[in-house]
């Protein structure tokens, strides 16, 4: 195996069903991300709901399946009456979180008519920082009752008659990080969570929740912060969130495109921890995973601002080897989708985003590209695939396989799909792939994004230096074929099966 790699693939050895909301997005009132980034009525780009057009455009090329709003750090703080009504009523407040001025131009119902512009499911957070279990259950109302009590006839005095039908709902953010503000000791949200969830399933009991777990594996009390909050809150809710951002601070590119193995045990450790409580309370439910923060982040650091509306915060510049990082995320979710049922990208636009926008125009950053894809191509069944590949010595990780690979097949539509993540830093690598059971008949495209610098990256002058290659596909024969891998890449490889066997 020195010098070339194997990948095995059966389509009976089925992960499980691929959760669609596994590809949402995460839009905050930080920064650019609302203002000068979905909503802009100044632009001439804007349409009549202040909505870039540029933007909605892009957005619906990612076609998220999801959207969490408003926060982030920004939700602890946040009182979503102030973004309700008459615009000219709206109060301007002091943002404690990102210390930017809040001008509550663009609220609850805006977001709503932006998830039906590009056609996404909405998924609102509520605020138990400074928030009351009574406002989130409030919201829950304005949202989703219908005519004839005092919240619901509110929002149709908005100009909203029907109810907005929002199922997933987030019990507030981040709630074990000393920086929230608000911020509780996990018994002490667990209780304020549980009853919150209460009154919220009292208003709709068709509603979703997903709970607090921890910010991050290096948090001192990860992973006893979210036994307690499960142990607390199991039968109310339905999701238990997990974030996380890495980097390559160190400037080391091989031990940084070892990232999914730490991805991995996230997952794997937060998998245990609700085994535990589910076999401790002997409990009937199930709870699964929400990754509702994701991303590469650790260029941009600048998070305070200057008390001015739409501050310039944290926009990263992406480059070749964090749109590979994204993309070994991406097969992560595919490996773990058994547990793992929603993710939302951090952010959409602007902020550490796959979308960067000026006065005149915007720039898909390489991050957008393996997002895209995946949501393009993935379909129907996760795949457990064997992959035999060369391995690499990553420093603080150790030995490291060249490839990252995960797969998809879709028996409705006799469409198969392989990602493939080619860690080397300067050589090619040939790939056999073998079919264990059904083949597909053809390699029908190919799509490639590579490059020979990591840190090659797209701007506004030269918006296309990393975009993905689409190469022609071929016939497959006796189950097996071989492909030549370049190194710094990501291979996307779309199959057709003979549907009429």
């Amino acid at each position: 195996m020195k010098n070339h790699a194997r990948l095995y693939i059966d389509t009976n050895r089925i992960i499980s069903d691929i959760p669609p909301l596994l590809f949402g997005g995460f839009a905050e009132h930080l920064g650019r991300c609302i203002y000068e980034g979905i909503y802009d009525p100044s632009s001439p780009l804007a349409d009549q709901n202040g909505f870039r057009t540029d933007v909605i455009s892009a957005l619906k090329e990612l076609n998220f399946s999801i959207i969490r709003y408003p926060g982030g750090n920004f939700l602890s703080g946040y009182h979503w009456m102030d973004g309700v009504g008459d615009r000219k009523q709206r109060p301007r407040r002091r943002e404690l979180a990102w210390q930017s001025i809040e001008t509550n131009q663009f609220g609850v119902n805006e977001f709503i008519q932006f998830c039906r512009e590009i056609n996404t499911l909405p998924m609102l957070g509520t605020n138990l920082g400074t928030g009351s279990i009574e406002e989130a259950a409030s919201l829950v109302e304005y949202c989703n009752a219908p005519a004839g009590s005092y919240l619901a006839d509110l929002r149709i005095s908005h100009g909203f008659r029907q109810p907005h039908d929002v199922k997933y709902w987030c019990l507030g953010n981040e709630m074990d990080g000393i920086w929230q503000i608000g911020h509780l000791e996990a018994l002490d949200y667990g209780i304020k969570a549980r009853e919150a969830a209460k009154l919220m399933k009292w208003q709709d009991p068709s509603i979703k929740l997903i709970l607090c777990g921890s910010s991050s594996m290096s948090m001192s009390t990860f992973p006893e912060w979210d036994r307690n909050v499960l142990e607390a809150c199991w039968e109310y809710v339905d999701y238990l969130s997990l974030h996380c951002y890495v980097g390559n601070r160190e400037n080391n590119t091989p031990r940084y495109l070892a990232i999914s193995s730490q991805l991995e045990q996230q997952v794997d450790i937060l998998a245990a921890a609700l085994r535990y409580v589910k076999a401790k309370l002997r409990s009937k439910r199930d709870i699964y995973l929400s990754w509702d923060e994701w991303n590469v982040w650790y260029k941009a650091q600048n998070w305070q601002g200057g008390w001015t509306p739409a501050p310039h915060l944290i926009e990263e510049e992406y480059n070749l080897e964090d749109a590979l990082v994204v993309a070994q995320w991406m097969n992560v979710f595919l490996r773990k989708c058994d547990i793992l049922k929603i993710a939302c990208l951090a952010q959409i636009v602007n902020v550490i985003a796959p979308i960067l926008t000026n006065p005149t125009g915007l720039v898909k950053q390489t991050t957008f590209y393996p997002f895209n894809l995946f949501r393009k191509f993935t379909n129907g069944k996760s795949l457990d695939v064997l992959v035999k590949s060369p391995v690499y010595h990553a420093d603080q990780v150790g030995e490291v396989p060249l490839l990252d690979v995960s797969s998809c097949y879709d028996p409705d539509s006799g469409t198969s799909t392989i990602y493939i993540v080619h860690r080397g830093l300067s050589e090619n690598l040939p790939l056999e792939i073998i079919w264990q059971d059904l083949a597909p008949k053809t390699v029908i495209d190919i799509y490639q994004l590579a490059g020979m610098d990591p840190k090659a990256a797209n701007t506004f002058e030269r918006p296309e230096t990393v975009v993905p290659i689409r190469l022609p596909g071929f016939e497959i024969k006796d189950k097996t074929t071989t492909l030549i891998v370049p190194p710094l890449s990501f291979t996307t490889l779309v199959c057709k099966f003979d549907v009429t066997n």
